[in-house]
């Protein structure tokens, strides 16, 4: 067996641990403002639980960095980035809400990072990861049922066996569509419950943001999030199916300051660039052509959003730059 001292670390090991570190660093901040409000003594275990998972990530990747003479990213800071003395912004249910669709992220981004490890203890740590999350998963969502608030896809029948038979299963855009199969309803009940959380949490962000640029982000945001949640949900309601319930009213009226702007900022465009990633899953789970017409459309608009959050992060010096390939003509010429 290898020896891993020996092995460096690939690009795309450095790609994923370095992107955990900017996460976790993150998260240690929201999670203990959330922590410090929190009134529910079994939500606040749930906090508590996704915390420490954080601050352990947070170690041992910083062993990973220095074993390895990398520059420690910068990330997030308490002391920097959160106002733990702020009043509350979000109810508890919200934040039940957070950790469980965060953990839900959580297991598709390591279990990817374990298929991009080669080297054996970046391997190990990763599948830690995905386990410890499966935990966190499972803990959020039982308590979510318990109390009433986990909301279900869609239940449909599955009575006989049947093939297709008619070009139009995937070709009818103009004419009667026919009804949503299990896949496609799935993803779009899934992008609907993503959309609704963010929308709740851009309304947060957008009452307690100092910079005026970045609150009318946030306000496009919310706007673009809610018009998404009206067109997916038309799709459902064409087939008679249920869609989820807003979650506006979880947030407070609170207008002090609680997170930077810059943390606000990072979650916002991370969370765009996941909507991206899942909007493709319902491309390619949907063999409706009017489905995948839909979701390339409102890709695309989250694209151009997602460029303008980046463009407000350069300008403010807010965006910290990912390890990257060495410029070799530029060496060269610095010579001549």
């Amino acid at each position: 067996m290898e020896n891993d001292k020996k092995v460096k670390i690939t690009s795309a090991e450095l790609a994923q641990l370095w992107s955990q570190y900017m996460n976790d660093s993150g998260s240690i901040c929201v999670l203990k403002f959330f922590l410090e409000k929190v009134e529910d003594q079994e939500i606040s275990y749930v906090i508590e639980f996704a915390l420490r998972l954080s601050q352990t990530h947070v170690e041992k990747l910083t062993l990973f960095f220095e074993k390895e003479d990398y520059a420690i990213p910068y990330g997030f800071k308490v002391e920097e980035d959160v106002d733990l003395s702020a009043p509350k912004l979000y109810t508890d249910s919200y934040v039940l809400h957070f950790i469980h669709q965060m953990a839900k992220i959580g297991l598709t981004n390591y279990s990817a990072s374990v298929a991009s490890s080669v080297r054996g203890d970046i391997t190990d740590y990763y599948m830690e990861c995905v386990s410890e999350t499966m935990q966190l998963y499972k803990v959020s969502k039982d308590l979510l049922l318990a109390k009433g608030l986990y909301v279900r896809s869609p239940v449909i029948p599955n009575e006989k066996v049947e093939f297709v038979n008619k070009q139009a299963f995937l070709f009818d855009v103009i004419g009667e569509k026919r009804p949503l199969i299990v896949a496609e309803a799935g993803n779009l009940f899934a992008n609907i419950q993503r959309n609704i959380l963010g929308v709740a949490t851009l309304i947060g962000f957008s009452q307690v943001a100092k910079d005026k640029e970045v609150t009318q982000f946030f306000l496009r945001g919310i706007d673009i999030g809610k018009k998404h949640v009206k067109v997916f949900g038309k799709k459902l309601e064409e087939c008679n199916l249920p869609v989820p319930a807003s979650l506006t009213a979880e947030v407070t009226n609170s207008t002090a300051y609680t997170f930077s702007d810059k943390l606000m900022m990072f979650f916002t465009t991370g969370l765009i660039s996941l909507s991206i990633g899942y909007y493709g899953t319902g491309v390619a789970q949907s063999p409706r052509m009017d489905l995948g017409v839909m979701y390339n459309r409102l890709s695309l608009e989250v694209q151009l959003y997602s460029e303008d959050g980046s463009n407000i992060m350069i300008n403010q010096k807010w965006l910290e730059q990912p390890p990257m390939a060495t410029d070799r003509g530029e060496l060269g010429s610095s010579n001549t």
